[in-house]
């Protein structure tokens, strides 16, 4: 099933979300749904904020078939940090830039209830920080440095492709 994304300024985009205490079936279910409704929409990640859940679970797929399911996700290390551009599903047409860390250590839920850890770099880890703000209530444009426009991003992404 397909979710409505939330869009900004809705209050349910800036509130903590619920840890989870049991996965459930339904909560197996809602990671799928959230996956469907991610790519339907074109996006990398989904936080259930989104659309319109109170729970602290997420999906990120930034290369295709390397998808990750979070329930209860947790930053526990962070290295390193870089500015680049991004975008949000519940904030369309708004892009800029935000300094993240490079590289972060994420542990979190497996859907079948196995505690995971896994460290993600450049822009794996950039998804899985701006997905984990979500689930904190924040977003990214409290955090942008510069704003594009969106006539202006492709060639911003031109010019910074090697930095």
């Amino acid at each position: 099933m397909r979710y409505p994304i939330i869009i900004h300024p809705d209050q349910r985009l800036q509130e903590k979300t619920e840890p989870i205490d049991y996965i459930t079936d339904e909560i197996v279910t809602l990671l799928d749904d959230m996956y469907e409704t991610m790519v339907a929409h074109d996006g990398i990640g989904l936080a259930a904020p989104q659309i319109g859940k109170k729970l602290r679970i997420a999906v990120v797929e930034v290369d295709e078939g390397d998808r990750f399911d979070f329930i209860n996700p947790e930053i526990i290390e962070r290295k390193g940090t870089s500015i680049d551009v991004e975008g949000c599903l519940s904030i369309p047409e708004v892009y800029g830039t935000v300094e993240r860390a490079d590289e972060v250590t994420v542990r979190y839920y497996d859907r079948e209830g196995s505690e995971m850890e896994v460290t993600a770099y450049g822009y794996l880890a950039r998804a899985f920080q701006h997905e984990i703000d979500h689930l904190d209530g924040k977003l990214f444009i409290d955090q942008l440095i510069d704003q594009i426009k969106p006539e202006d991003l492709e060639r911003y992404m031109e010019e910074h492709a090697d930095d």
